[in-house]
């Protein structure tokens, strides 16, 4: 396509009005980048001229390039000064005139390579041959298993994550620990990133079930075991944490030294049912049994060895006291539902004899100071989504609540669930007081802190107090953006954030998924992704990451499409389960092999091999406009 002189200039003058609104947005924002990092201070008016770039609509301008054969100006997000002043001079050459010479704050090269050196310092290095670094959520086991914790490092995990909503300081420092044993073993690399659980706001308790273990045999369609459960007898668990679902019966250690290899229990369970066990394994602190039929057993329940050489005292042994099973309050579309400051246990609703209904289900807000933020008619899910429903009324301290969805028509209610407003505006720091409380740890002993809940620009500042309080202002950051809150000022919170280096964010779709909507969470996560881009900002890609291939062996197709986004962050976040150690080689393996079609975040296209041999693969916000936008000319 060849254009007049005078379409060539109109191309040029759209150029000069972005590179315009560019240089007046840095100059609006220039206490901001005076304020930040040395090291971020040119990533800082990138990230401007990101902003001052999208506040105008450049679809026809791209049309038009694109036509010519020229840059349409894609993928610049990290070098856009640059990118914008490149494509001026060639158009000003096709034009006959000479390239007006300019500096760039960010030169193309540099911005591409600017988020690799970021990431590194925030991350680590690369694992040798990875094609991205890993970070994995430890499970309570890490704490006792310190071989499990090699096994991680070994393959593949570049950043261990420690939750502080769970378990407690010494069972992170014996985390912690081992994760020093695997590093000095392998020589590898694995930073500690711990979370803080922020003013994430959840159900409440419930009042507690019964006090009963069930055992299931896993039976396949023609009603053949195929997995016994597992039962420990004795009187502590020392494999509490274990991903293998056993159960644990507490009895006396004198009763299990009678048993071995071989004994045969026999028990009435709660529905009187005669039930036996069989002993499979002996250790030093009690036994591992089997059961080959369904049991419910309770606190109290008797247990006798079939041994004629033991009488009925020796042979005979009272299972101690076992953890309540959790209570759930079961709803469906139309129920009533109440949301309460009070801290009285949760309950399912009571109905009379003909079914009407005597008392609606009620449960307590872990956050209730929000309860009064909430408007009637404002939109609430629980637990990621699973239930919905809206705000019918609104009391002094709490919310009566029509539930309109529940997943698979009947939908369970627990203790600790989050609870999502995605309509309703809460002024709620991020930063609990627990927080600054496990922050004091986490300014100790770990590399990095992940800052949950991030909503405003003055969390960030509460952070950075606290850590300057703490004397550890070069501890890594990484920002969590789980509410739609965060993604709307997320220019303004980086900002702020890039007074401190070396910092790095993550895409935590869990919540955001459930305030963004489904129809619009593809959008928010490709614009925290350009955004972070711009900003030279490392990316952790979050939430339901290959989850299903961790939990139970096998990925779905959906998970394994979702790894194409992934490729383009800097970091991937897995979550904990019995097949996590098969789940970071796949990740890993996956990775590399797309890594030939991507080069620096952008598309790359090696020569197209259908003769591959496959058998080696081992795995059967959008800114409001401002200035003009570029209409087509006619």
């Amino acid at each position: 396509m060849k254009l007049s002189n005078t379409e060539l200039q109109e191309l040029i003058a759209e150029l000069d009005r972005i590179r315009s609104s560019a240089d007046e947005l840095e100059e609006q924002y220039r206490p901001f980048l005076e304020q930040a990092h040395p090291k971020n201070r040119k990533a800082a008016a990138n990230l401007v001229h990101y902003l001052a770039l999208r506040s105008h609509d450049i679809r026809e301008l791209q049309r038009r390039l694109g036509m010519l054969g020229v840059s349409r100006l894609e993928g610049i997000e990290g070098h856009v000064q640059a990118s914008l002043l490149a494509v001026r001079a060639i158009l000003r050459a096709l034009s006959g005139k000479p390239a007006r010479s300019r500096k760039a704050v960010v030169s193309i090269k540099k911005g591409e390579k600017q988020v690799k050196k970021n990431t590194t310092r925030l991350l680590g290095k690369k694992m040798k041959g990875a094609a991205i670094r890993i970070m994995v959520t430890m499970p309570t086991e890490a704490a006792a298993d310190s071989e499990f914790v090699y096994q991680l490092v070994t393959a593949g995990m570049n950043a261990a994550r420690i939750n502080c909503a769970h378990d407690g300081p010494q069972v992170w420092a014996q985390m912690i620990e081992n994760i020093g044993r695997a590093r000095t073993k392998t020589g590898r690399n694995c930073r500690v990133a711990m979370d803080l659980g922020g003013p994430k706001i959840r159900t409440g308790a419930l009042q507690p079930g019964p006090k009963v273990t069930r055992l299931r045999p896993d039976r396949d369609l023609l009603g053949r075991i195929v997995r016994y459960p597992k039962v420990w007898l004795g009187p502590s668990d020392p494999h509490a944490g274990l991903a293998d679902g056993h159960s644990f019966l507490p009895v006396p250690q004198e009763w299990c030294q009678r048993l071995q290899v071989g004994s045969v229990i026999s028990l009435r369970d709660a529905r009187h049912k005669n039930c036996e066990l069989t002993v499979s394994a002996m250790e030093r602190d009690g036994a591992w049994a089997m059961c080959d039929t369904s049991a419910y057993v309770t606190t109290g329940t008797s247990l006798r060895i079939q041994d004629d050489g033991l009488t009925p005292d020796d042979g005979h042994a009272v299972v101690g006291s076992l953890t309540a099973v959790a209570e759930a309050i079961v709803v469906s579309e139309g129920d009533t539902l109440i949301l309460t400051s009070d801290t009285q246990p949760g309950a399912p609703a009571e109905l009379d004899a003909q079914g009407s209904l005597v008392k609606p289900a009620f449960i307590s807000c872990t956050l209730p100071e929000v309860l009064s933020q909430v408007a009637v008619g404002d939109p609430i899910s629980f637990d990621d989504g699973r239930i919905d429903g809206v705000v019918e009324t609104v009391g002094d301290d709490q919310l009566t609540i029509r539930i309109t969805y529940a997943r698979g028509g009947a939908a369970k209610i627990r203790s600790d669930k989050g609870i999502n407003l995605p309509r309703t505006s809460l002024a709620i720091s991020g930063l609990t007081q627990k927080d600054k409380r496990d922050l004091e740890f986490v300014a100790q002993h770990a590399d990095i802190v992940n800052f949950s809940f991030v909503n405003r620009p003055e969390d960030v500042d509460d952070l950075l107090s606290e850590l300057e309080r703490l004397g550890a202002e070069e501890i890594g950051i990484i920002l969590k953006i789980e509410t739609m809150g965060g993604f709307h000022r997320l220019p303004e919170i980086l900002l702020r954030a890039m007074k401190c280096f070396p910092i790095g964010v993550m895409l935590a779709r869990g919540d955001l998924a459930v305030e963004a909507g489904w129809k619009r969470l593809a959008q928010v996560q490709h614009e925290i992704m350009r955004i972070c881009q711009a900003a030279h900002i490392p990316l952790v890609w979050a939430t339901q990451v290959l989850e299903t291939l961790a939990k139970k062996g096998m990925p779905s197709r959906a998970e394994i499409t979702d790894l194409m986004m992934a490729e383009s962050a800097d970091c991937v976040m897995l979550n904990k389960g019995p097949h996590i150690l098969e789940t970071i080689r796949f990740l890993d393996e996956i990775m590399r092999s797309m890594e030939p079609y991507q080069e620096d975040k952008a598309p790359a296209l090696p020569s197209l091999d259908l003769t591959e041999d496959w058998t080696k693969f081992s795995y059967t916000w959008p800114i409001p406009a401002k200035g003009k936008s570029t209409k087509k000319r006619q």
